[in-house]
């Protein structure tokens, strides 16, 4: 890795830092002795270099900027102390690994599950995760989707303030035990996702505009200020730098895919979009040799990053999970009033071509949005009832299982997401209908916790104060729960479809194509369908609190209903409330 501190094959550790704004920078090594000072070589382009036998693994160590500023490695591969604190030398080959052997599955086949670290369980560890990795092989997950773990201010957060794009997340653990979380998944049959960014830096610990401030644009702007150089006078230096951080989560950590936050906030011109360059140096190095996951999330609702040419597999398709959302809460502020004029109909679009909008007007936006998506699969489209986003951006981070009281409402829902053929992800306790909220927290300096707050709660009136310790022990899941009354039941549910969806829904998934949708006579009821080799996967819901008219016939064999006490459900002229129908038949 060009950047940072790596050991050598002789046994000295050779520091690497681009700073083209400073005028000289040197290393200060910290031990018992004090802090020693060792002068780096200046480079052309901008580099600074040292190669030194005075430091091994696990030393501590800053940058020293032209005699004024330490900071720490903007590539450390881990700051024990946070990400004000020293960074410390890493040897990326001492953990031995059991994974030989692993291989993630296809990609179309995939269940995924969105965690976060720190909330996931009482530990709020990388152990306490691994602790739990036997509940998720049971209940039918396939891979495991970990929120940010680039090193933030504090020992709290989202992950998406991170600052340190390299090092992993102090207080979850160290990067050996990280490590030894994905050899665990690995073991258990589980593959393993990390959400990275690379849209903006985080406000608190973020020194590169003192020595590299080249790495920021002054044409484009994000929600979070200037965005990232990727495509202006120095941008070079910053495309390599999350290349290598995209390829060095896959191959050190031996991850098996990346989601890309919000690349509708990443900003470049250039020939070749980076977004795409990382996906190809993904294919061309990892990749090779195994399957690699790559999915992003995409306002835009763009499709050239999304199948052969453009490299990664899916994106997050807010569009379905905005029209359930509509028709299970009936909210339709803020961009929910793009889906509230009808949620079934844009619903079924959505599962069965992927976008609802394909560049239709977007009135929340104010102009057109999307581009025709019925061309690709269903595996390009990662469809959720929850994530993180869509409850933390809400004032108090409620679940659905606390906005819709109604258990059958929520059952039909679940049963459209974890049967269609797009792969389904689940967010933490989404599976035992958990009721802990998930606001937004962090842990930034006082005054730049106040100044957040402030904005926030204009943006969302009665947010909680974010770097409070309660707004974040309020996130974290109670595992007592699962054996009790409605927890269980839900627990059973979902349990019961995946089950369903791995013996009857994974085989055929590779072979389907983008379906087609119809409605009975503009009400709650719809149908979707999808055919390859030769057969049909038919969905018929109304998903509605009253009874709607049958949308078409379906003769095919039932594998699962909500209402199996019918004995023959779709041949009667009404379906019944909150009703769920899934069939295989053969294609025409």
């Amino acid at each position: 890795m060009p950047f940072g501190a790596e050991l050598t094959a002789g046994g000295q550790v050779r520091f690497r830092l681009w700073a083209p704004a400073a005028r000289r920078v040197e290393v200060a090594l910290y031990d018992a002795n004090g802090t020693r000072l060792l002068p780096m070589h200046p480079l052309p382009g901008g580099w600074f270099a040292l190669e030194t036998d005075a430091a091994r693994a696990g030393s501590l160590y800053r940058f020293l900027v032209d005699g004024e500023h330490e900071v720490a490695d903007p590539a450390s591969r881990f700051n024990p102390e946070g990400v004000h604190g020293a960074s410390a030398v890493v040897d990326p080959r001492s953990f031995a690994w059991n994974d030989e052997d692993w291989r993630a599955p296809p990609w179309p086949g995939a269940v995924l599950y969105e965690l976060h670290v720190g909330a996931f369980t009482p530990e709020g560890t990388y152990g306490g995760v691994a602790a739990r990795l036997e509940h998720l092989a049971r209940l039918g997950i396939t891979a495991i989707e970990l929120m940010p773990l680039n090193a933030f201010p504090g020992t709290r957060d989202w992950g998406y303030d991170g600052v340190l794009p390299f090092a992993p997340q102090a207080s979850y653990g160290t990067p050996d035990e990280l490590k030894a979380l994905i050899d665990s998944a690995h073991r258990s049959g589980l593959a393993v996702l990390l959400d990275v960014v690379y849209n903006h830096f985080g406000p608190e610990g973020n020194y590169l505009h003192r020595y590299a401030p080249q790495f920021f644009s002054a044409r484009h702007v994000t929600p979070w200020g200037p965005a990232i150089n990727f495509d202006g006078p120095g941008s070079d230096a910053v495309r390599d730098f999350f290349i290598h951080n995209a390829l060095y989560w896959l191959e050190e950590y031996h991850f098996d895919g990346l989601r890309l936050d919000a690349i509708h906030a990443v900003h470049d011109t250039s020939a070749t979009h980076i977004v795409t360059e990382i996906a190809r140096a993904a294919r061309a190095g990892p990749g090779r040799t195994r399957p690699i996951y790559l999915t992003l999330e995409n306002l835009d609702n763009a499709v050239r990053f999304l199948g052969a040419a453009g490299s990664c597999d899916a994106q997050w398709n807010d569009d379905t999970h905005h029209s359930l959302h509509v028709l299970l809460t009936g909210e339709s502020q803020s961009y929910y009033a793009d889906y509230a004029r009808d949620p079934h109909a844009l619903l079924a679009r959505g599962l069965a071509e992927g976008f609802v909008y394909q560049g239709e007007v977007s009135r929340y936006l104010g102009g057109p949005r999307g581009e025709s998506s019925a061309h690709l699969p269903p595996s390009a489209f990662v469809n959720f009832l929850q994530n993180h986003d869509q409850v933390g951006n809400r004032a108090r981070g409620e679940r659905l299982t606390t906005l819709v009281r109604d258990e059958a409402a929520l059952e039909a829902a679940a049963a459209v997401l974890l049967l269609a053929p797009a792969p389904p992800l689940l967010f933490m306790g989404e599976e035992w209908a958990a009721l802990e909220p998930f606001p937004w927290f962090c842990d930034f300096e006082a005054e730049l916790a106040a100044r957040v707050h402030a904005h926030r709660s204009r943006e969302y009136p009665g947010s909680p104060y974010p770097a409070a310790p309660a707004t974040f022990a309020c996130a974290r899941l109670d595992w007592r729960v699962l054996e009790q009354g409605a927890h269980a039941r839900a627990l059973a549910f979902h349990r019961r479809l995946l089950e369903i969806r791995r013996a009857e829904i994974a085989p055929r998934i590779l072979e389907l194509h983008a379906g087609r949708f119809t409605r009975a006579n503009a009400g709650r009821a719809f149908a979707v369908s999808w055919e390859g080799a030769g057969e049909r996967l038919r969905l018929i819901a109304n998903l509605g609190a009253e009874a709607a008219a049958v949308p078409e016939s379906a003769p095919g064999r039932v594998i699962f209903a909500t209402h199996p006490e019918l004995p023959a459900p779709l041949s009667r002229e009404q379906l019944a409330p909150w009703s769920v129908t899934w069939l295989l038949e053969p294609a025409p």
